[in-house]
């Protein structure tokens, strides 16, 4: 959302699984504890909650869609309202972002919500992957196109963008996202060592801090089947208990016990190819039973749908968003997968911003400060007039 009115401008991005607002990420769900059964927490209020084992999430997006306008509505009477951002709606327009090709009936309901319930001066529905491709152009002016790779929650976009302008048949979509790997990994951890099935806030933290993507599969796994001292990948990892430990953490490689057990009491979680295996399926999706490419076949797959004298372009400017990039090895890994599916005389640069996670929120940072803005939102005066028909015009989803 970004506020104008003329003195102030706060920005504040709608994504499937988060708010984010300047330097905060807030969760953009309801949540209740295993201890607080009867109370639910909203957006940022998980702070509140001591005991966040079992941790039970109430999300208004499936598999990438809006659908529970309900819990929507809550998180956002909350972070509109006076415990937080204290909107002031008839003064306010709103950037606000939602998939490719995203349903018309979920397009028309959220110009309802925005116009009818809450009157938003005006707004402007946009694709994460736009705003993204506006930050990059806005960063290399001389470059005339990019492609965007968007890896979150629930799946992965590949999105060519030409002079701003996304050209829709190169636009591929993977249904493999940081959802689906936390899901793995539970299973695993609860088949090979204990039952984590209800600890998704848990492991979801485990995978952040010990999983990264192999240069090497194979040469890792031989690594990872080995004994003792032997096996370099080897992690301990400390569960926390929310009470004396409140994060979980990876014990130091030289404070790792290899013969018996831990003498502290603390939980712990040994893992060893699960570091790795989880993340690979970004790359080999097929690993799992799902029949989909993976990333690297999926932009070269892209890219041949398009014109051949623009191709060179789009191997050279392939920028990386969303929190599935930030698995330490991701980038190198995709390059090299690239280097060896593009044509040997294409030279293949891929970029990965400092903040991925914020890239396209800071990309709508600028873009609502440019003159053209103005010009690409619908007013509350445009939609009460034309209704849905403006809002399709405008915004190209």
């Amino acid at each position: 959302m970004v506020r104008n009115n003329r003195t102030t401008h706060r920005c504040l991005s709608l994504t499937e699984t988060h708010f984010l607002h300047c330097s905060c990420i807030i969760p953009n769900c309801q949540f209740r504890s295993k201890t607080s059964r009867l109370k639910t927490f909203t957006a940022n209020q998980l702070d509140e909650i001591k005991d966040p084992s079992g941790l039970f999430y109430i999300l208004p997006f499936q598999k990438g869609y809006l659908v529970n306008w309900d819990v929507q509505r809550k998180v956002w009477d909350h972070l509109f309202g006076k415990e937080m951002f204290k909107v002031e709606f008839a003064d306010t327009s709103i950037v606000i972002t939602e998939p490719y090709f995203n349903f018309s009936l979920i397009q028309e309901s959220m110009n309802e919500i925005l116009f009818e319930e809450y009157q938003f001066q005006s707004a402007l529905r946009i694709n994460a992957g736009s705003l993204s491709a506006h930050h990059y152009f806005h960063t290399k002016p001389t470059e005339l196109c990019c492609l965007v790779v968007d890896s979150g929650f629930s799946f992965t976009h590949i999105a060519p963008y030409c002079r701003s302008k996304k050209m829709k048949d190169g636009i591929r979509r993977i249904n493999v996202g940081g959802k689906l790997l936390t899901n793995h990994l539970k299973e695993i951890i609860s088949y090979r060592q204990l039952h984590v099935m209800d600890e998704t806030h848990v492991i979801n933290q485990v995978k952040e801090d010990v999983c990264y993507v192999s240069q090497q599969f194979y040469k890792d796994m031989e690594i990872a089947q080995m004994k003792a001292e032997e096996n370099t990948l080897m992690r301990d990892y400390v569960l926390p208990d929310f009470s004396s430990i409140k994060k979980g953490f990876c014990k130091p490689r030289e404070e790792m016990v290899f013969n018996g057990k831990y003498k502290t009491g603390e939980q712990i979680l040994r893992l060893a190819n699960e570091r790795f295996a989880v993340p690979e399926m970004l790359f080999h999706p097929s690993d799992i039973g799902i029949q989909e490419m993976g990333i690297p076949e999926a932009i070269v797959d892209s890219i041949q749908s398009l014109p051949e004298e623009m191709q060179p372009h789009f191997y050279q400017n392939i920028v990386l968003t969303g929190g599935n990039t930030l698995f330490p090895g991701f980038r190198e890994r995709l390059e090299a997968e690239l280097r060896s599916l593009a044509p040997a005389h294409l030279p293949v640069s891929v970029i990965l911003p400092e903040n991925p996670v914020c890239y396209s929120w800071e990309g709508g940072k600028l873009l609502a400060h440019t003159p053209d803005y103005d010009e690409m939102v619908v007013t509350r005066e445009d939609y009460e007039e034309n209704g849905h028909c403006i809002c399709e015009d405008k915004f190209d989803i």
